[in-house]
């Protein structure tokens, strides 16, 4: 009996946990990103960074539903979403492609988004893998996460920088490898 008791509960906190997953996979598809960040870095040798990011956004008064989505990834940061301005919304952030790679995408593998977002999804994993694979190294690889990420979130339309103009930013593997000739005067 004992035992019957024991098993009940373990299935118990199992179908919790297979509701929490589904709560937070429905909370992605209505208030959640995949994205990626491009910043110019005169200091890195291709002159581009590439930030893979996962968000999700909610009211102040919402936030708690950020903390589970977080316990249930296991993974990322709450913080306010706009520090200087009236906006109000709190956003868990999972920058990380360590937790990328072995959390999140793994998480929306098994637990399959139903909007939109799962094309956004797809592409956010390809870039990931390729980052992984070092591609991002190298400038061919940086041109194919360009093409991809201006393929997610609405075909890249609400991006300040124009595709074109993010790859003629990039360093030419001349450029990089270029070493320069001692001066003998």
């Amino acid at each position: 009996m004992n035992s019957d008791k024991l098993t009940s509960a373990d299935n118990q906190q199992e179908r919790s946990k297979m509701f929490l997953r589904g709560y937070v996979t429905g909370l992605v598809d209505g208030e959640g990103s995949f994205h990626i960040a491009f910043q110019i870095r005169k200091d890195l040798p291709l002159g581009i960074s590439i930030i893979p990011e996962f968000h999700i956004s909610q009211s102040r008064c919402s936030q708690e539903a950020l903390k589970i989505a977080k316990e249930i990834l296991g993974c990322g940061y709450i913080k306010p979403n706009h520090r200087r301005s009236k906006d109000d919304t709190f956003v868990l952030v999972v920058r990380d492609r360590v937790d990328l790679l072995t959390k999140i995408i793994p998480f929306f593998e098994y637990n399959r988004l139903q909007t939109h977002k799962s094309d956004d999804f797809m592409k956010f994993s390809k870039v990931v893998r390729f980052m992984h694979q070092g591609l991002h190294r190298k400038i061919g690889g940086v041109n194919k996460i360009i093409d991809i990420a201006y393929k997610m979130n609405g075909d890249g339309t609400k991006r300040i920088r124009k595709k074109q103009a993010l790859k003629s930013s990039l360093k030419s593997p001349e450029t990089i490898w270029k070493i320069p000739t001692p001066f003998c005067g």
